[in-house]
């Protein structure tokens, strides 16, 4: 059977974005539900009232480190979905729709160093919240099987640096005077391998390299 023609009148000229989202929706459920007052609370003091240019809105970035952790996104990936999903920027707080991203992703790698691990841990607390946990007990259990684990991976440079640390201490401890520490020398040559995946970076990483390993 022919599928009915659908009326793409427009819906009315006082029609708000709220209302064009489905109520039943999850994010707009949570959205309603979330204390958004407390993080703005929280967080202010961590801004200047009078220095710097305007910062993005507290509820937004807070908004996109839960959508982050909820839908595991990474910081990249959650600016450019922001800019295609309504439900998205509604649970950040938009009266309206945007194409644009709400900003790039290492503003929300400033915003988590700026709250520091308190402002994380708030986050956390009221994630547990709203799913009716009781976010002040002192013992919680979770599911961390897919947890990113806080791990470095060994690499022949990290070794020499920790073989050069290591040779430091134990001179330090036997009271040897050493003609050179090399520490301004690492830090000179760790910044060098930094930019490796740059242009040209690749031949200056290899020589620092190698220049480390001496």
């Amino acid at each position: 059977m022919l599928a009915k023609q659908k009326n793409n009148a427009q819906i009315g000229f006082y029609s708000s974005f709220e209302e064009q989202l489905n109520h039943s929706h999850p994010l707009y459920i949570l959205a309603n539900r979330i204390d958004w007052n407390v993080f703005e609370e929280a967080f202010k003091k961590h801004y200047s009232a009078t220095q710097g240019k305007p910062a993005k809105p507290i509820r937004l970035m807070v908004s996109l480190l839960i959508l982050k952790q909820v839908r595991n996104l990474s910081d990249q990936s959650v600016v450019e979905q922001w800019a295609e999903n309504a439900y998205y920027q509604y649970f950040g707080g938009e009266k309206l729709f945007s194409v644009k991203p709400p900003c790039v992703a290492t503003e929300l790698v400033e915003f988590r160093k700026r709250i520091g691990e308190a402002g994380a841990e708030l986050i956390f607390k009221a994630s547990i919240r709203i799913n009716g946990k009781d976010a002040d007990d002192d013992n919680l259990s979770g599911d961390t099987t897919v947890q990113e684990k806080n791990i470095t991976y060994p690499t022949d440079d990290k070794l020499y640096k920790k073989i050069i640390v290591k040779c430091q201490a134990i001179a330090l401890k036997e009271s040897l005077e050493l003609r050179q520490s090399y520490k301004f020398t690492i830090k000179k040559l760790s910044t060098v391998q930094r930019f490796k995946k740059n242009k040209d970076g690749a031949g200056k990483a290899r020589k620092a390299g190698k220049k480390l390993k001496q």
